[in-house]
């Protein structure tokens, strides 16, 4: 218990912390823009509620860290919102041309995408801790096996283009199934010699809960004993009897030589019995453990709470395994841009077959999954930590100009309108829209909170 608050209050912090840069900076662009085109601001606001913080400054701007860190604003002077003194009408907001108030708008998004091209700039910089792009066994019956890879494959390309790391290579495999392009692959086997392997894609579900189950394509780990180290409390190996320092022989009477079967095992049987037969010391036993289950992404997997056993050499291993993408800072300018627009481009895919239906909003995800990848993210260390917030920015940057009203994207799209028109929609159909658009935009954070509780309970 006490450990899982512990992570709790660990999660929530890192989240604020990301949250408030990336609402900070979003704002600002609204504020920066808003006062480089003469528009008067009130108030800027990190966070929604009670103020905690306020301060105003020499030029009249109030400046504002509230309670409830999920969004903030920027309040400008408007007739619309109260009475405005003669000699300040023209620095009012609703008294702008159209295209300056599509440029306010389009601000917020705009400096989204510029944060997360300098935080993918640092993440370059500072260097990227991943791993080679080695492949275990395929999966039978998969894209991977159809393809004769096997395990200890090291892939060299795909498409042309060069891999160097596991993340590289899951972002390139995206794409590519997102855009139903078969793959040519180019893989070195053990020995180093190369040879060219087609992926056929047109079976594959693009539903990210089930992409790499389809694809077979896993990150090769060294062979572990399958002895176990630390059990979880209450978990299901320390309830059916297991103990820290078990070698398991076999289960179910199926001879097993490493941890990694071991888990394949338990995670094809949630829910259900299984008989494990071990060494313990000097004896043989045998105990029976009703295997629990832990549901992610839509898929429950069977979920045993027990670590693999550390071995003298399994640092040395593990580091050999490793790779770094470390860039200059001159060299990391066009990384930065070509990471932020590849990502900008996948991330607008995977929404864009959301709303066709192809991918289940049960991917959408809220503030207590935000909060523990943050979390997650934190614990890995800096340039993971940066890389997180590159990409949150980005998801950022896109939603906001979806056009729904209240969203920018909605105001943008309101704006072109009155271009269209003339003149601004009138006072009702601008309420109505309104509530329209705020009523959809609570629909969408309903799911997605619904869609955290629902993995929390799983």
């Amino acid at each position: 218990m006490f450990e899982m608050l512990n992570n709790g209050v660990h999660n929530t912090v890192w989240f604020i912390v990301a949250i408030g840069i990336l609402v900070a900076f979003h704002e600002f662009g609204h504020f920066w823009v808003a006062r480089r085109l003469g528009v008067k601001v009130l108030r800027f606001s990190v966070g929604f509620g009670k103020p905690l913080w306020k301060h105003t400054a020499k030029d009249g701007v109030e400046y504002v860290l509230a309670m409830i860190p999920l969004g903030g604003y920027v309040k400008m002077l408007d007739e619309r919102e109260g009475e405005v003194p003669a000699a300040e009408v023209h620095r009012a907001f609703n008294r702008q041309p159209a295209w300056s108030r599509i440029a306010i708008f389009a601000a917020g998004p705009a400096f989204n995408f510029v944060l997360a091209i300098v935080f993918y700039w640092a993440v370059f910089v500072v260097g990227i801790p991943d791993f080679k792009p080695l492949l275990a066994a395929p999966t039978p019956g998969s894209v991977g096996a159809a393809a004769d890879l096997h395990e200890g494959d090291r892939v060299v390309s795909l498409n042309g283009q060069e891999i160097k790391t596991w993340s590289v290579l899951r972002t390139e495999l995206i794409e590519a199934v997102l855009n139903h392009q078969p793959a040519s692959m180019v893989v070195a086997d053990k020995s180093g010699v190369e040879r060219a392997v087609q992926l056929d894609f047109s079976k594959v579900r693009v539903d990210p809960q089930y992409l790499f189950d389809d694809l077979g394509l896993e990150r090769y780990q060294p062979p572990l004993p399958p002895k176990f180290g630390d059990l979880i409390a209450g978990g299901a190996a320390e309830t059916g009897g297991l103990k820290s320092g078990d070698v398991v022989l076999a289960i179910n009477g199926e001879p097993l030589s490493t941890f990694q079967q071991l888990q394949k095992i338990v995670a094809a049987h949630p829910g259900e019995s299984l008989h494990f037969s071990l060494q313990r010391g000097d004896e043989t036993i045998a105990r029976t453990v009703l295997i629990g289950s832990l549901s992610r992404g839509g898929e429950t997997r069977g979920y045993l709470g027990a670590a693999s056993a550390r071995m003298v050499n399994e640092d040395k291993m593990w580091h050999d395994l490793g790779a770094e993408l470390r860039l200059g800072p001159f060299a990391a300018v066009p990384a930065a841009l070509q990471q932020t627009w590849e990502m900008t481009r996948m991330v607008a895919q995977l929404f864009g077959r959301m709303l066709t239906g192809d991918i289940s909003v049960k991917n959408l995800s809220g503030p207590i999954s935000t909060a523990q990848a943050a979390g997650s993210a934190a614990k890995a260390g800096v340039s993971v930590f940066l890389g997180f917030i590159a990409f949150v920015s980005l998801n950022l940057g896109i939603v906001n100009l979806i056009p729904i009203p209240v969203l920018d994207g909605g105001q943008i799209v309101s704006c072109l309108i009155e271009v269209v028109k003339g003149k601004p929609l009138s006072e009702r159909a601008q309420v109505l829209v309104q509530q329209l658009g705020l009523a959809l935009l609570v629909l969408i954070m309903g799911f997605a909170i619904f869609n955290d509780i629902a993995r929390q309970f799983g």
